[in-house]
């Protein structure tokens, strides 16, 4: 009689979105094609002045010349509520019946507010995930049905994969972000353009990066994680910790383009389901209050978070540091080593490293730390925060 054994597998709940994927040099020429599978004909284009002025930004003009496009092409980083309203009075006018986004995440996250607006009505505030601390995290439902987006990605940072988002709120004193759900605002289709994307600086390209190797390791030991999310993780911090040195190495490889795009890809279907931790918490909170670019402040709070989630965290991490090829010692150990390997990669590629660097002044950091104990990020890390002061010191590593 054979003996029985037990599943090391426990119950879960995975989500997927309906995307498709192509990832090939030149495939921004596909955009026509894909938007008439969708029935589109009167796209809105959305983009920022980088993009505008990039080989990108030309292709996807010279593509979408067929259609009647409503053109916006002066999104800043840290797109606001005022120009997401903006944008959706003006889409509404020209009764568009698709987005396309072309860029990094401050496009994709306008265009997925866009698509909100335009369906639920209201306010865009009204519709924002709410944090209640300690743990809790109210999401509307949000039901009618959006506009399809079409993503050309020009970073790592994965937005246009997930169907979360976040906008900058201006107000009387200070911004905040508000961040959302919605699984009917992730992209139909993404166009991956490897041979496009070589126009982006290879610093952009490296510190968006570390933003996806975030989410990959955050992934890891999200509290809502499903062994899905850890296979994507592991793949993608594997591709990322590759790629990124390519990339620094010879940011004009195409192949290379292709490597750190397939990795964020993988790291956006990690965030599908396992959800950011104490790491973005605190980027959401840096970036709101002063604008700082979202990859440079990944770039350099990451190790740092992932010090901070070791006590609750080693075994996730040295599942993944095993996985790896980083052997040797205890679970604690092997997970040390991952972190360390994190801050090699920091100095390999040469990307920031202290926020000092950053321009940050360090009298600002308790204020940071208060306001981060608001952010739905704390929910899902696996650490419970016990309050500002913890982020605090966490912060003072990082300065």
């Amino acid at each position: 009689m054979g003996s029985e054994r037990t599943s090391v597998i426990g119950e879960f709940v995975h989500r997927s979105v309906n995307c498709k994927i192509i990832l090939r040099a030149g495939a921004i020429a596909d955009l026509p094609a894909e938007l008439s599978l969708l029935g589109c004909s009167r796209p809105a284009l959305l983009s920022g002045p980088g993009v505008k002025d990039s080989e990108v930004g030309a292709r996807v003009r010279a593509a979408l010349s067929p259609f009647d496009v409503t053109l916006f092409d002066a999104i800043p980083a840290h797109s606001s509520v005022a120009i997401v309203q903006q944008i959706a009075r003006q889409a509404a006018a020209a009764n568009i019946d698709c987005i396309v986004a072309a860029g990094g995440g401050s496009a994709s996250d306008s265009a997925k507010a866009v698509a909100l607006l335009l369906a639920e009505g209201g306010t865009l505030a009204q519709h924002a995930t709410r944090f209640i601390p300690p743990a809790t995290v109210i999401i509307p439902e949000l039901h009618k049905p959006k506009l399809p987006i079409v993503a050309i990605p020009t970073t790592a940072s994965a937005a246009e994969v997930t169907p979360s988002f976040g906008i900058r709120q201006d107000g009387e004193i200070e911004a905040i972000k508000l961040l959302f759900w919605d699984l009917r605002v992730a992209s139909r289709v993404i166009l991956i353009d490897p041979e496009a994307n070589v126009s982006v600086p290879g610093r952009v390209m490296l510190s968006t990066g570390m933003n996806g190797l975030a989410h990959c390791l955050e992934g890891l030991y999200s509290t809502t994680r499903t062994p899905l999310t850890t296979a994507l993780a592991i793949e993608g911090t594997r591709l990322f910790l590759r790629a990124l040195r390519d990339v620094a190495r010879d940011p004009m490889s195409i192949q290379f383009r292709a490597d750190i795009l397939t990795a964020a890809h993988l790291s956006g279907q990690v965030l599908l389901n396992a959800r950011t931790c104490v790491h973005h918490a605190i980027c959401h909170v840096l970036g709101a209050l002063t604008g700082a670019a979202h990859g440079a402040v990944n770039s350099v709070m990451l190790p740092h978070a992932l010090a901070f989630n070791l006590p609750a965290a080693d075994e996730p991490l040295a599942q993944a540091a095993t996985a790896l090829g980083i052997q040797g010692g205890s679970a604690a150990v092997r997970a040390r080593k991952l972190v360390d390997a994190v801050r090699e990669l920091q100095q390999d590629i040469g990307v920031p490293s202290r926020l000092r660097d950053l321009g940050f002044e360090k009298a600002l950091l308790s204020e940071v730390a208060g306001k981060v104990m608001g952010e739905r990020g704390l929910a899902f890390n696996p650490r419970r925060v016990a309050g500002p002061q913890e982020i605090e010191a966490l912060l003072e590593a990082a300065w």
